[in-house]
C-alpha cells in the first residue's frame, strides 16, 4: 500500500517546473542524509525543497523534470527505516513507493527513459514500480530484465545513449565508458555526475557545478550561492527542448 501527503510546491515563484533547467542536490552535515535543495541551471541561491527531520538522499529527477524520486530515512541521524518517495514538483505532493516486506533497505532509485517506471536497488536486488500517479507495490525485476533496469540507475550520455559515466581506476575521478575502447577521463576529483539534457553532463568538482558538453563545445560553471553545508549528490534536468516549428 502506498502513502501520500502534500505541501506547497517548493519551486513555485523560483523556477518554471518542466521548462527551466535546474539541479536538485542534498545538503546537510550528516554524511548519510540531509535535506533536498534546488538551484537553477543559470545559477543563483539554493532553494529548499524538503523540510523534514528525517534524512533524505540519492535524489533522481524524472526525465521531464516534473518529479524527483529520493530515499528518506535509514540514516545515522534518524531511526526511521529507509523508504522510497516521489515528490511532484508542480504540486508539492509526495508518494511513498512500497517495497515487498522481504526487500532489503533501498539504496538507489532511478527512472526509466520515458519516466513511466521507477527502478529501485535494494541490497543486491532490483525492483520496478509504475511511477505516480499510478499506485502499485514495487515488484522484483526478473533476471532477463536486469540489464534494462540497471540502465535506469546509470548516468547515460547522448540520445540515443552511446556511453555512461563510471568511476575511473582512480576512484576519485570520473570516466566516460563507451561500448568499445578504454574509459576516457571526464573529471578529476569529482564527487557526483548527472545527465544534463541530451547532449551534456553535469559534474560536481569540490563545491563547483560544471556542465560539460558530450561533443564539441565549452564547459560552463553553474554559480550557486547560499549553499547548505556539504552540498552533494546532484541530479539535473537540462530544460525543455523547444518544439520544432
Amino acid at each position: 500500500m502506498t502513502g501520500c501527503h502534500g505541501s506547497l510546491p517548493p519551486l513555485r515563484g523560483h523556477l518554471e517546473v518542466g521548462t527551466d533547467s535546474y539541479v536538485i542536490f542534498v545538503g546537510g552535515t550528516s554524511r548519510a542524509g540531509g535535506d533536498l535543495y534546488a538551484v537553477g541551471g543559470s545559477g543563483g541561491a539554493a532553494i529548499p525543497v524538503t523540510f523534514t527531520a528525517v534524512g533524505e538522499m540519492r535524489p533522481a529527477l524524472a526525465p521531464d523534470g516534473g518529479a524527483v524520486a529520493f530515499l528518506r530515512g535509514g540514516t545515522l541521524r534518524d531511526s526511521t527505516p529507509a523508504s522510497v518517495w516521489v515528490m511532484n514538483l508542480l504540486s508539492g505532493g509526495e508518494r511513498l513507493i512500497a517495497l515487498p516486506r522481504d526487500a532489503p533497505p533501498p539504496t538507489r532509485v532511478g527512472w526509466n527513459q520515458s519516466g513511466t517506471e521507477l527502478v529501485i536497488r535494494a541490497g543486491d536486488r532490483l525492483y520496478r514500480s509504475p511511477a505516480p500517479p499510478a499506485e502499485a507495490t514495487a515488484a522484483p525485476v526478473p533476471p532477463s530484465g536486469r540489464a534494462a533496469a540497471e540502465s535506469a540507475l546509470a548516468v547515460l550520455l547522448g540520445k540515443p545513449a552511446f556511453a555512461r559515466v563510471v568511476r575511473c581506476a582512480h576512484p576519485e575521478d570520473l570516466c566516460v565508458e563507451a561500448d568499445t575502447g578504454v574509459p576516457g577521463l571526464l573529471a578529476r576529483d569529482a564527487s557526483g555526475a548527472a545527465r544534463y539534457g541530451d547532449d551534456s553532463v553535469l559534474v560536481q568538482i569540490g563545491r563547483e557545478l560544471v556542465v560539460r558538453p558530450v561533443g564539441p563545445g565549452h564547459a560552463r560553471e553553474i554559480e550557486w550561492s547560499g549553499l547548505p553545508p556539504a552540498p552533494r549528490e546532484p541530479t539535473a534536468f537540462g530544460g525543455a527542448t523547444p518544439e520544432p516549428r
